[in-house]
């Protein structure tokens, strides 16, 4: 199974076409129901607005015949825990042996950003038509490598 972080995930449409050539369910996480195409292994699972509700719903569905698809560190940590896989929408793959050098350089940039009031340190890279290529690739493999069956 899939499991999307989707509030603002930009690669949804090319996680349903991956999905449904391979036949595998994807289910979408969010805070507020998102317009997906109406196919019995495409779903959408509404979370309330509670602080980390979709995080902690993906986390708790997560397991070794799971793919997270994230680019929420912290929550990647938690899935990877929990035996998935887990990739950004980036086509960058979180690992067990990353996850904290990861998470360790989110922190300092928070702290950067804090202390200098958001001076010249900037967010995220805007989302490339390469980002989305990549992604694509690297979905497809994952997808191969997932365990099948029960």
């Amino acid at each position: 199974m899939i499991l999307v972080d989707a509030d603002a995930c930009p690669v949804k449409q090319e996680a349903i076409r991956v999905a449904l050539r391979h036949a595998m369910p994807i289910v979408f996480v969010a805070n507020q129901g998102l317009r997906l195409p109406d196919h019995p292994l495409v779903r959408m699972f509404v979370v309330g607005d509670g602080f980390d509700a979709a995080d902690d719903a993906i986390a708790e569905a997560a397991g070794p015949r799971s793919l997270v698809i994230t680019a929420d560190i912290l929550l990647a940590e938690r899935c990877l825990k929990a035996g998935a896989q887990v990739m950004d929408p980036k086509g960058a793959a979180f690992t067990k042996d990353g996850i904290g050098g990861q998470i360790a350089t989110r922190a300092i940039m928070a702290d950067l950003r804090a202390g200098l009031d958001g001076q010249g340190i900037g967010g995220a890279k805007p989302f490339t038509k390469a980002d989305r290529s990549r992604f694509l690739d690297v979905l497809e493999t994952a997808v191969r490598r997932l365990p099948r069956g029960a």
